[in-house]
């Protein structure tokens, strides 16, 4: 189900662990996955649970419980907006409802596109660098004005 690629990917993550432990690469192994298939469907969880000898509902739990994992497909750039409370004294809800308004869409939703999906985040520890943007879980935006929210669906409208 998965390419060889992201397998060898898994079994480096799995070398990292004694080799009674291999479920301990989960979060890795689903991370893996997701940026291969975009999103984690309930067959690709199982095959990453199989592939670690482990329950599939385990490997559930941990995709359904981070918010870094999608359970849904995406948009090809997904924007997460901390509106944590620190974030949200400092700028946070207002950045969301710019970033709203900007895309004509609501928390989990993608445009029409396909290009975005907007999701809202709690914590990313940076409360000092609020507002705070995560983009497509591995990109964090910091002090994020308005006219740095435009320039950033602007760079990314044209990815």
């Amino acid at each position: 189900m998965l390419s060889q690629k992201s397998l060898q990917q898994i079994d480096r993550e799995i070398a990292k662990y004694p080799p009674d432990q291999k479920q301990s690469a989960v979060m890795s192994a689903l991370r893996i996955a997701q940026i291969e298939m975009g999103w984690l469907a309930k067959e690709t969880i199982e095959f990453v649970a199989g592939y670690l000898d482990m329950p599939a509902i385990a490997a559930y739990e941990v995709a359904s419980f981070y918010n870094m994992y999608d359970l849904q497909p995406v948009g090809r750039h997904k924007i997460t907006v901390c509106t944590n409370l620190p974030c949200a004294l400092s700028g946070g809800v207002h950045a969301a409802d710019y970033v709203k308004q900007k895309l004509g869409i609501d928390f989990n939703e993608t445009t029409p596109d396909g290009k975005f999906t907007l999701k809202e985040g709690e914590c990313m520890g940076a409360c000092g660098d609020a507002p705070v943007l995560l983009v497509n879980n591995h990109h964090m935006c910091s002090w994020m004005t308005t006219e740095k929210i435009d320039q950033l669906l602007a760079d990314l409208e044209n990815k």
